[in-house]
C-alpha cells in the first residue's frame, strides 16, 4: 500500500484530537489555525490529492472518527468544486483495532460506513485531524484490511504534531506543528463542536508528569 510506510507491515495511527479529558484539563492555549486557515489548508490538500491521483477518479475518502469524518466530507466538497468529481466518502471506526484496548476503559464503538462502490482496487485516502504517535493510523490500516483490498492507501491530516512512535508519514498535511509531548493539540470543527479552530495548550503540571 503506497503512501503510509511501516517496517512492521500495515500498521499506523493518528494522534490526538478526539474528545479527551486531558484536552479539557489543559490550560487555555494559543491559536494555531482559525476558520480561514483551516479552509485554506483543506483547499490545498484537495489540490494535492487531485495532482497526485490524476484527478481523483479512483479515490475513496475514509474519515477516522471523530473529526476525521467531517474533514473527509469537506475534502470531498473541495474536490467537487475544483474538478467536478464526486469522490465517495465514508468512515472507518478503529476502536476494536487499537493496541491500547486492554489498557483503557471500555470505549463506545464508532461507525464504519463504506461507500457502495467499495474500496477494492481504489486509492483510499484516510483522513484524520491530528497525527501524533502513529498508532491510530496503524489501527486504521488493520481495520481497512478487514473490509477490502485497496490499490493504495494514503494519509491526509489537518495537523502533524510529530513525536511518532511508528514509522508512518502522512501524504498530505495541512499544518506541520512542532510540539512538546506535554502539550495538547485541540481541534474543533463546526460539525462536531460548533466552531473551527486549532489550539495548542499546556497540560497542568500534575497531568504532564
Amino acid at each position: 500500500m503506497a503512501g503510509i510506510t511501516s517496517s512492521a507491515g500495515p500498521a499506523a495511527t493518528a494522534g490526538a484530537a478526539a474528545p479527551d479529558t486531558r484536552a479539557g484539563a489543559a490550560r487555555a492555549g494559543k491559536s494555531v489555525l482559525g476558520p480561514d486557515e483551516i479552509r485554506r489548508a483543506l483547499t490545498r490538500i484537495g489540490h494535492e490529492i487531485l495532482e497526485r491521483t490524476d484527478g481523483a477518479g479512483d479515490v475513496v475518502l475514509l474519515g477516522i472518527p471523530t473529526r476525521g469524518v467531517p474533514l473527509a466530507r469537506r475534502l470531498a466538497e473541495r474536490l467537487a468544486e475544483t474538478e467536478g468529481v464526486r469522490v465517495p466518502v465514508g468512515s472507518l471506526d478503529i476502536t476494536l483495532y487499537r493496541d491500547d484496548l486492554r489498557l483503557r476503559p471500555a470505549r463506545t464503538l464508532g461507525h464504519t460506513e463504506v461507500p457502495g462502490s467499495g474500496i477494492d482496487g481504489m486509492v483510499v485516502v484516510l483522513v484524520d485531524d491530528v497525527l501524533f504517535s502513529g498508532r491510530t493510523v496503524r489501527a486504521a490500516l488493520d481495520a481497512l484490511g478487514d473490509i477490502g483490498r485497496p490499490r493504495a492507501v494514503q494519509l491526509a491530516v489537518l495537523v502533524d504534531r510529530g513525536h511518532r512512535e511508528l514509522p508512518i508519514r502522512p501524504d498530505y498535511v495541512g499544518k506541520n506543528l512542532p510540539t512538546a509531548k506535554r502539550e495538547v493539540v485541540r481541534v474543533l470543527l463546526t460539525e462536531t463542536d460548533g466552531e473551527d479552530s486549532v489550539t495548542l495548550a499546556q497540560l497542568p503540571e500534575e497531568e504532564g508528569r
